[in-house]
């Protein structure tokens, strides 16, 4: 009886890893080029809300990944807890940090080499990577 009270609560706390580390990711994507804006602080709190953060939690977590981003000095940390998830969230994940990048219409060699570097982190195809990075770049363009 008290293994599956330990098991939900473990459960619990891996996801809330995973929610920290990913904003903490997507933070950092947002403030490569310098301009952490407030839209690019929407995009990742809408991000956050559709992969299953209740809005009670949002600020907590979004906190939380605002502070761990800023204390870190490498992506590692953030992406290895992504990278041991299904396809679907990665891709949710890299759409997020197309929409971040292109979010002020501009992409800097260095959020272009950060995505390059997070391809190989993350386990994507890069045609996989390059058909969302299309798809963005012309919601953004219109």
């Amino acid at each position: 009886m008290f293994s599956f009270f330990s098991k939900n609560k473990d459960n619990e706390s891996n996801k809330y890893n995973l929610y920290v580390k990913t904003a903490a990711l997507l933070i950092h994507a947002a403030k490569i080029d310098e301009n952490y804006s407030d839209i690019e602080k929407k995009i990742i709190k809408a991000t956050l809300i559709k992969l299953g953060v209740n809005e009670i939690d949002l600020e907590k977590i979004f906190k939380k990944a605002e502070n761990t981003e800023s204390n870190s000095n490498q992506i590692l940390e953030f992406t290895k807890e992504i990278k041991n998830s299904d396809e679907n969230f990665k891709i949710k994940i890299i759409e997020t940090l197309w929409s971040i990048i292109y979010s002020d219409n501009n992409l800097d060699m260095y959020e272009s080499n950060f995505m390059r570097r997070l391809t190989g982190l993350l386990y994507l195809d890069n045609k996989i990577v390059g058909n969302i990075k299309e798809k963005i770049k012309k919601k953004f363009n219109k």
